[in-house]
């Protein structure tokens, strides 16, 4: 696979036009919640600083917007599947395992938490026991598994377990900025490890925001050079993906380049 280009502004994503039917079902969940529906809906339930939820009421809720998962989900709908690999669960993204090449992502410290609540008790109880499929581009904007230079590696990728609170933690690095797409990472939600390790029965599939300040920041570190350019013509409204509504996917993040960072979002699926 090729690096990216400008003429492969969405390439990564595949534009508005693969998006349409999912901005349709997207505004069709606004308008069920607006007129009345909002109890059979689930809704994203607000975070708290260490990913924790906290409390919403039904009428509140909606799910989170299904999105496209890209070209490069590796999982398995766009030839390689990393998802029936050993060693694929796990919480630290930042290496590659099995037969890989063995690379580190390298970047600024990001760890971030996903906590998914269950759509039928209205955003009120954590979906214990699902599982969480991630992945995002490193640095530079590459995939591991597809882009030119990386396609070797696996790394930024991985499942985890919910836990108690319905919760997954993954160690990683901020991700880069490349043509054409707001800094995201892409996730699966599944309904069981069994279901995730085996690439079936997906339950949700969604992006994560990450807010412009923080990008900024890191942006103007060694190693993120590509990424300044690009974020400066992007912003969340003008996204293929995002503009048609955000506030339920973008991350709460705190840190700093020195320390780390740590993210959180709830979703109701």
């Amino acid at each position: 696979m090729r690096r990216h280009s400008d003429d492969e502004i969405h390439e990564h994503d595949r534009g508005l036009s693969y998006d349409l039917p999912v901005l349709a079902r997207r505004r069709m969940i606004r308008l069920l919640a607006g007129a009345g529906a909002g109890a059979g809906l689930v809704a994203l339930v607000g975070c708290t600083s260490d990913g924790t939820s906290s409390s919403s009421s039904a009428a509140d809720c909606a799910t989170v917007p299904e999105e496209t998962a890209g070209p490069y989900p590796g999982d398995g709908s766009n030839g390689v599947n990393v998802l029936k690999e050993s060693g694929v669960v796990r919480s630290d993204l930042t290496r590659s395992f099995g037969d890989s090449a063995g690379g580190t992502a390298e970047g600024v410290p990001l760890t971030f938490t996903l906590t998914v609540m269950d759509a039928a008790s209205g955003c009120g109880t954590p979906r214990k026991g699902a599982a969480v499929y991630v992945w995002h581009c490193d640095r530079e904007g590459g995939y591991s598994l597809y882009t030119e230079g990386v396609a070797d590696e696996n790394y930024l990728r991985g499942v985890q377990e919910t836990d108690e609170r319905g919760q997954t933690t993954f160690t990683s690095v901020f991700p880069g900025c490349y043509t054409g797409r707001w800094p995201h990472i892409h996730f699966e939600v599944y309904g069981s490890l069994r279901d995730a390790t085996s690439a079936t029965a997906i339950t949700s599939t969604s992006q994560l925001a990450l807010p412009k300040e923080v990008c900024e920041t890191v942006y103007a570190t060694a190693g993120y050079e590509r990424s300044v350019d690009n974020l400066g013509r992007l912003s969340l409204e003008s996204d293929s993906v995002f503009r048609d509504g955000h506030d339920q996917q973008l991350a709460t993040v705190k840190g700093s380049v020195e320390a780390g960072y740590t993210a959180a979002l709830t979703i109701a699926v």
